[in-house]
């Protein structure tokens, strides 16, 4: 016979029917614990550095200017004793290049390195975690104190806890605006109150995101927002080091005194204790496996040590470890992927930095008068038109001397003689090239422009064009 159905008075449906469950769980606050040790030391030192490099930065000088500059109007990025244009955007190119190279090779060799060490995400929330700990305490008193009534001091901590908050992020959207305006002439604008549009936009932007994504948003950008997480998994194999808790060791789990031995009770190493979930910046539960929430920041495997150590077992329940190490075999960390990524960083870093050390801080441009493709003057002899265009890429103004040669005879008629070319000037000239046909032996001959400075920098460039004479019989 079967069960009666029976209906629910609430609102009239079968009460033996499942509970429609919502695709979108509502957002619980992680409270990340304090944690000491050798990898909190480690992100503790590559956050202190990376916002010494960011802060610092836009205040140091060099010569008579802010070393890293990014001048848009004038086109100009000043980066130490070198001046880009964007007729250099090549070499900005294949700084990309290596960059998703080298975030290719760390990710294959230890996971998520760069999340978890030097992500402007991970490293500006540590900050405001920071900032929130000095001001409402610590993970339990955090908690007590969002569950607490209304109150006076409820109001100042967490009034203060964001002004702090909020003062950090305009410092931090001031700075990001100092590497495109020079940071002084950005700071007197700031204190008269005369900032342009767009420095105050930027400003008031860059200061809002920081604010609400390393104050508010925090795990959650990298859970749900960065795309990093979804496809870091193609890059990994069975020798790529992630933190792993090892279950044949720690389970099965459960609490116990310190002097109890855990195979007389039936137990592994792990106490259970749940403090690599309570030190978890993203709230997951390692022993539950590999997780794309996981930012590897190591902070689970700290807290797992000192618990290990108070309780005298053997360090490394939660570790650095590889599949093939957690299935007892061995590791191999110098392996084809990784040598290959190494070699080809390692190959096009030095192209780049030879390819910089020889630039030539001038471009030289050469278009042929395409109106005719040559016109006979006096004397018998036939002249091609060139129009040139001169970009001078270095800091100072410079003098240029233009010759041309390739072919016998040859004559470079220069109405305007040397020629002055200030720094960023685009120059142009229309010079004619002539010569005595009878020299030559086809009708498209390949000849050479030659760019000199006469005062300055010595600089020299050769670029190539071709002379179009009649046809050769």
């Amino acid at each position: 016979m079967s069960k009666p159905q029976t209906k629910s008075a609430a609102n009239g449906q079968d009460a033996s029917a499942p509970e429609a469950e919502s695709l979108y769980a509502k957002h619980k606050k992680v409270y990340p614990r304090e944690v000491h040790g050798l990898f909190a030391n480690l992100r503790t030192t590559g956050v202190l550095a990376l916002l010494g490099l960011y802060y610092g930065l836009p205040w140091f000088r060099w010569d008579d200017r802010q070393a890293v500059l990014l001048d848009l109007p004038q086109r100009q990025f000043h980066i130490f004793g070198l001046t880009f244009w964007p007729q250099d955007f090549f070499y900005f190119a294949v700084l990309l290049i290596i960059a998703g190279l080298a975030l290719f090779f760390f990710t294959a060799l230890a996971g998520r390195l760069w999340c978890g060490y030097a992500c402007p995400q991970t490293v500006w929330t540590e900050v405001f975690l920071w900032i929130e700990r000095k001001v409402e305490g610590s993970r339990a008193q955090q908690m007590k104190l969002d569950k607490a009534d209304f109150s006076k001091r409820k109001l100042y901590k967490k009034g203060l806890k964001h002004a702090i908050w909020i003062s950090f992020s305009a410092f931090t959207g001031f700075t990001f605006v100092g590497y495109f305006t020079p940071v002084d002439v950005l700071w007197q604008g700031l204190i008269s109150l005369d900032l342009g549009p767009w420095e105050t936009f930027w400003i008031i932007f860059y200061s809002l995101a920081t604010y609400g994504n390393a104050g508010w948003l925090r795990e959650q950008v990298c859970i749900y927002m960065c795309p990093y997480a979804r496809f870091q998994s193609a890059m990994f194999d069975k020798d790529t080091l992630i933190i792993s808790y090892d279950e044949q060791r720690g389970d099965p789990r459960g609490s116990r005194k310190k002097s109890a031995k855990p195979g007389e009770l039936g137990l592994g190493d792990c106490i259970d204790c749940t403090l690599c979930v309570q030190v978890c910046p993203t709230g997951i539960d390692i022993r539950d496996g590999l997780q794309y929430q996981c930012i590897g920041c190591a902070a689970c495997v700290d807290v797992c040590n000192e618990v290990m150590d108070k309780m005298g077992y053997q360090k490394g329940l939660v570790r650095y470890t590889t599949e093939h190490e957690l299935e007892g075999g061995k590791t191999h960390l110098f392996r084809p992927r990784i040598v290959i990524y190494a070699t080809i960083i390692a190959l096009i870093f030095a192209a780049l930095v030879v390819a910089i050390i020889n630039r030539v801080p001038v471009e030289l441009d050469i278009i042929r008068d395409r109106n005719a493709l040559f016109r006979e003057v006096k004397g018998g002899l036939v002249e091609n038109i060139y129009n040139l265009r001169i970009v001078n890429m270095s800091n100072m103004e410079q003098r240029y001397r233009l010759s041309a040669d390739g072919l016998e005879g040859m004559q470079l008629i220069n109405p305007r003689g040397n020629f002055d070319v200030k720094s960023g000037e685009i120059y142009s000239l229309t010079v004619q090239v002539r010569l005595d046909p009878v020299t030559l032996k086809r009708p498209s001959n390949e000849i050479f422009f030659n760019l000199d400075s006469v005062s300055g920098d010595k600089i020299s460039i050769k670029e190539k064009a071709r002379f179009i004479g009649p046809l050769v019989r």
